[in-house]
């Protein structure tokens, strides 16, 4: 018996994700088919990281579903960055509570717009119906022993982050208390509902660099990350934090750092390299056009110690984002 009628399933696959992305040389079978079938360029690692966004957790249940398609695939992105990779290829699975055909050409658009401009090809997925979330698989290339990993800061290194933090974070807040509503803040909406991932800053340092993570849950409990698994400490100067002037004014007000440091969301990397290596960081930061300012120090004694201009330590509340903290 020959079954012509195609399912609802498979027709929202062949109308919008089929052909979402532009296809790339090294994909040798994509969407279709029960796996893709990929090359490996010779002298590249592999890189790959995935991400699941979860209504109510991740995200607004009313956020605009064009900046959703955009925020689901840079949160991966970002992590590929933090390796020093290049993207390549991304995988989609998305779960619909119903098919709402406007809602899905929207985030396909936001989706396809971040994937268009870093060269990644939409390979493979799944869609099933239940509480909207949305899982994301990125796979990326980096040069065979220069991937950026987090356990290999060295005693001595300066510590670096790019762009600026506690904006999303202040974002969110106000947000949550509906207090957003000036246009001078629509740039801050921006970095929480439209996060641009430094892929570019990542491919550049990695040369430089020992180690790096992305700043997903704030600037404490990740850079904690990379101090546990290098068996090091650091000590990081506050005063010398890149801020927005927005979240500059509410520190200020205060002198909480709570925002900048624990706020989560700003999707910037944060890089450990040597000394030697602060003029060809100024040039690169220069070259992008992006800011990567130095703010602390790998130590050998333990811990993270948080000094302020006067020299005082300060304690935060809270280090960070935790999804099954009390």
């Amino acid at each position: 018996m020959k079954i012509t009628r195609e399912t609802a399933e498979f027709a929202l696959i062949n109308r919008y994700f089929k052909k979402l992305t532009k296809s790339r040389d090294d994909v040798v079978l994509g969407i279709g088919d029960d796996a893709a079938l990929l090359k490996v360029p010779d002298g590249m690692t592999l890189a790959v990281s995935m991400d699941t966004l979860v209504s109510g957790i991740h995200f607004f249940e009313d956020v605009t579903p064009e900046y959703l398609g955009h925020k689901a695939l840079a949160v991966n992105l970002s992590d590929l960055a933090a390796m020093g990779a290049a993207p390549a290829w991304v995988t989609l699975s998305l779960t619909l509570p119903e098919v709402n055909e406007t809602w899905v050409y929207d985030f396909c658009r936001g989706f396809a717009g971040l994937a268009k401009q870093y060269d990644v090809q939409l390979i493979g997925g799944d869609t099933t119906k239940g509480p909207l979330s949305i899982s994301v698989q990125v796979h990326g290339f980096v040069p065979q022993h220069l991937a950026m990993r987090r356990d290999a800061a060295r005693v001595g290194d300066d510590i670096y982050v790019t762009g600026t933090l506690g904006d999303a974070a202040l974002a969110l807040k106000h947000l949550k208390d509906n207090q957003l509503k000036s246009p001078l803040s629509l740039p801050l909406i921006d970095r929480l509902e439209r996060p641009q991932p430094r892929v570019e800053a990542g491919v550049a340092l990695r040369h430089l660099a020992h180690s790096a993570i992305d700043l997903s849950d704030g600037l404490l409990a990740d850079l904690g990350h990379i101090l546990s698994l290098s068996g090091v400490g650091a000590s990081l100067a506050l005063e010398k934090i890149p801020l927005s002037s927005e979240v500059a004014s509410v520190v200020d007000l205060h002198r909480d750092w709570s925002l900048t440091v624990s706020g989560g969301d700003d999707y910037e990397l944060c890089v450990t390299l040597p000394e030697a290596g602060r003029a060809e960081v100024a040039e690169i930061s220069c070259r992008l056009g992006l800011a990567i300012t130095r703010i602390g120090k790998i130590e050998k004694q333990p811990g993270l110690r948080c000094r302020e201009s006067n020299g005082n330590i300060w304690s935060p509340p809270h280090l960070g984002f935790d999804h099954f903290s009390s």
